[in-house]
């Protein structure tokens, strides 16, 4: 048991999962501390930006780690570990969802939405919009890997391990997706404008 006083800042994730299953509640506010927003941005990019059904995600992500952690296998780093079952609930929403929108960047209409605000701003909004609909034009598994590589940093190995599949099929999927969003959003490439 962490003593009292102690700062669970310093805790490993693995270490905090041990003291949630002796129903520590601090230990538990620690880890949605750390992975909540961050779970909730990857829900987000994965579910074609619905933010109801991403926080409705994240809850059900945290009522698991609640309910039964004994479900989290020590023998692994949590950050594999939690990524895999948010893989496993956007595959398992993908199932549900019969037909899926796909948000495209928009017209001109975009930088009226934004008055006086400056051209690098307007710029950021609409290139993030154009990333959000070029991801929701992946595969389900390349958007996986694009996400859990660029923007929660795992490696190909920890891709592999929560992804389920061999480290040369990541490098696949991330090579397609790097290829299909490079194609995708061109047009903020400074130095592509005015080439065929």
């Amino acid at each position: 048991m962490v003593p009292i006083g102690k700062d669970y800042q310093t805790v490993s994730d693995e270490r905090l999962m041990k003291l949630i299953k002796k129903g520590d509640t601090n230990a538990f506010d620690q880890l949605y501390s750390r992975y909540s927003k961050r779970l909730l941005h990857y829900f987000f990019r994965m579910l074609g930006g619905d933010r109801e059904k991403s926080q409705d995600l994240l809850q059900d992500v945290f009522l698991k780690i609640i309910r039964k952690p004994e479900l989290f296998n020590g023998r692994y780093k949590f950050k594999t570990w939690i990524f895999s079952v948010a893989h496993n609930m956007c595959k398992n929403e993908y199932r549900r969802l019969s037909n899926r929108d796909t948000t495209l960047i928009g017209s001109n209409n975009d930088i009226a939405d934004y008055p006086n605000s400056f051209d690098q701003r307007i710029d950021q909004k609409l290139f993030q919009k154009a990333l959000q609909a070029g991801l929701n034009e992946l595969s389900p598994e390349q958007r996986t890997a694009f996400l859990l590589r660029f923007q929660e940093n795992l490696s190909i190995k920890e891709i592999s391990k929560t992804m389920n599949c061999s480290e040369g099929t990541v490098k696949s999927r991330l090579f397609y997706a790097c290829e299909k969003l490079a194609k995708y959003l061109q047009v903020f490439n400074p130095n592509k404008n005015g080439e065929n």
